[in-house]
């Protein structure tokens, strides 16, 4: 995979529980495409919106698009703290062009909703439930060193749908509107604030296009606002193939907003891909009661209070912890 605009880092504050999903500084999937494991936390509302250029050119359909996408994703943790809803926009701008046929050349300015997704996420295993660590409290590097015990990972289970709109659909691809999406996610926490995401997933389960597939995605924690990684995104199937990689940077502005920006690129020209943009999510835990203790994505614990005026007061307290 190549990159033809510049590298941007990004990030991505993923955080964990060890037993729920609550963290004190908010948990986003953007700017990638992989899903964490672990769920927003019970009755916590968030939303993760971003604005992307895009631009396609197809060597050997001779087709070129230009434009920009508008994606929402909503999130919201009910019932269990394993348990999320999540669902997602995406509404597209752009100008397409298609010289296949220089005796019919189509140039057409579209704009629309290019796709509606909805889902529930399930974390069925939690190694850091019922897992506690001994901290020594002599010597940092004994803290932070490899442990065996983070080789086992976070596995959650996600089954949605997409719906997808045929005004930004190749006429070539016969997929219906209802498009079922199943996904397996697994997570590490690793020493000195790296995490390993993994994302398998199946789409289009019912079309006679189906895909396989994997979202790969290794982040770096530097502190507590930043963090940066890289992320490759493999699709296999009869009508599309391709590999994608991303990077980009995240800045967390308070425990409740996040800023990012990122860019990806595909490595053929069939079709040529790259996009890139910036985005912000943002979260509203004011519901949520329980006393919880979490382990962030850079590899920190971080308390979780009963009461509002508590997290109010001592959302900035960092202890080192699991990492």
């Amino acid at each position: 995979m190549k990159f033809k605009i510049l590298s941007i880092l990004l990030i991505i504050f993923i955080y964990q529980s060890n037993f729920g999903q609550y963290t004190d500084v908010i948990n986003s999937n953007r700017p990638g495409e992989s899903m964490s494991a672990y769920s927003v936390g019970k009755q916590i509302v968030q939303f993760e919106t971003g604005i992307n250029y895009i631009s396609t050119k197809h060597a050997l359909l001779n087709y070129e698009t230009k434009g920009t996408t508008f994606d929402l994703v909503g999130r919201y943790g009910f019932f269990l703290e394993e348990l999320e809803f999540i669902g997602g926009l995406s509404v597209q701008s752009d100008k397409y062009t298609d010289n296949f046929d220089m005796n019919n050349v189509i140039d057409e300015q579209r704009t629309g909703i290019k796709s509606v997704a909805i889902g529930l996420k399930y974390l069925i295993y939690d190694p850091f439930k019922n897992y506690k660590e001994e901290i020594n409290i002599y010597s940092w590097k004994a803290n932070h060193k490899f442990k065996w015990h983070q080789l086992i990972p976070a596995v959650s289970l996600y089954a949605g749908t997409n719906f997808k709109f045929n005004k930004f659909i190749s006429k070539s691809e016969k997929i219906s509107v209802l498009s079922p999406k199943v996904l397996l996610v697994t997570q590490n926490i690793f020493s000195s604030g790296y995490v390993f995401v993994t994302n398998i997933f199946y789409d289009k389960i019912t079309n006679d296009h189906k895909t396989i597939g994997y979202v790969i995605t290794l982040t770096k924690g530097f502190n507590d606002k930043w963090t940066g990684f890289l992320e490759n995104k493999f699709v296999s199937g009869d009508f599309y193939a391709d590999s994608i990689v991303t990077t980009g940077a995240a800045y967390l502005i308070n425990k409740n907003i996040q800023l990012d920006v990122s860019i990806s690129k595909n490595f053929k020209n069939t079709p040529d891909i790259i996009y890139g943009g910036v985005g912000v999510s943002w979260r509203s835990d004011s519901n949520y009661k329980e006393v919880k203790i979490g382990v962030s994505k850079d590899g920190k614990k971080r308390n979780r209070q009963n009461s509002k005026d508590d997290k109010k007061a001592k959302s900035k307290k960092r202890v080192d912890g699991i990492d």
